[in-house]
């Protein structure tokens, strides 16, 4: 009896010391800079936004903001919506926001899940997706790296018809 349970002490132990020993994200923090571009037309209303952050399997990690006006429209960023929108209904409101004018934008992922966790060294993949009433949809994504030993890095994305260039920072 005493050695079944001084092995299980031993294997607790073990186990403890490997989960130690995982690098962590921690002091890595992510800026996105999300570039909303002037539309024209007389129908212009400022587009709805999503952005947020995916593991290298592309299962959701986290929301990082949304800027929306109603509710009823969010489903409009469809790739955002059918990952994550739809089931991060308890979380989405404290990353909620009002839509924005056209200009650059600042959003910053401290490198949490969404439990509020830091995130492992590794790939992620940071996503951005803009829908416009009487305009367009676009999206937009870019594979960074976090810890591995990299150092600071910067990325730059394509534009889009809703998304100018995006600018992404990765302070390691």
């Amino acid at each position: 009896m005493s050695h079944t349970i001084k092995l299980k002490k031993q294997l607790a132990a073990l186990l403890l010391c490997g989960l130690a020993s995982l690098p962590y994200a921690t002091a890595a923090e992510v800026s996105v800079e999300v570039n909303l571009p002037v539309s024209e037309g007389s129908m212009n209303y400022r587009p709805y936004v999503a952005v947020w952050v995916e593991d290298a399997q592309e299962q959701t990690i986290k929301t990082v903001a949304v800027w929306r006006k109603e509710a009823d429209w969010l489903k409009d960023m469809r790739r955002w919506w059918r990952k994550a929108g739809r089931y991060d209904q308890g979380e989405l409101d404290s990353v909620t926001g009002a839509t924005r004018r056209p200009g650059k934008h600042l959003v910053k992922w401290d490198t949490t899940n969404q439990q509020g966790e830091a995130v492992p060294a590794g790939q992620y993949i940071i996503n951005i997706e803009a829908s416009r009433e009487h305009g367009s949809r676009s999206w937009v994504r870019q594979t960074i790296t976090l810890g591995e030993g990299k150092g600071n890095q910067v990325y730059t994305t394509k534009a889009a018809e809703e998304l100018g260039s995006m600018t992404i920072k990765v302070s390691n």
